[in-house]
């Protein structure tokens, strides 16, 4: 199965960019919810795989403090994906974030949304996520 690489930008209201990613994504057309937890998932495993001092991601884990580019852990030690995805769908249902694709905003955790070559996301925050 071909796999492509979408860019994600993480944003603030005011359109300053926060942080830039690349997620691979094996299928032209997911869910609005696939997204989210595929994003999740890589920035948790890839976190996990290093346990450094800084976690860069969607949602703020629980032990940890906001800094200017992330977060900083209290201490090192791994991050449960489950809890990670039920704060960053729950923060997406509660407005605490939305998401643009194509540059046309997502409505609903089940919407399908095209993520071929050249596709583009935009997670723009707008209040500070706190996760597991």
């Amino acid at each position: 199965m071909k796999t492509h690489t979408l860019l994600i930008q993480d944003e603030t209201a005011t359109g300053s960019v926060l942080h830039r990613l690349a997620l691979e994504i094996s299928q032209e057309t997911l869910t609005v919810r696939e997204l989210i937890a595929q994003r999740v998932h890589q920035e948790v495993a890839a976190y996990n795989q290093r346990c450094e001092e800084h976690y860069f991601g969607l949602v703020q884990p629980t032990d940890s403090e906001r800094t200017l580019n992330g977060y900083r852990m209290r201490q090192r030690k791994p991050i449960d994906f489950e809890k990670q995805l039920y704060q960053a769908l729950q923060a997406f249902q509660q407005n605490g974030y939305f998401i643009l694709v194509n540059d046309r905003q997502v409505e609903t955790l089940d919407e399908q949304i095209w993520l071929g070559e050249g596709a583009t996301a935009s997670f723009v925050k707008l209040t500070p996520l706190v996760g597991g």
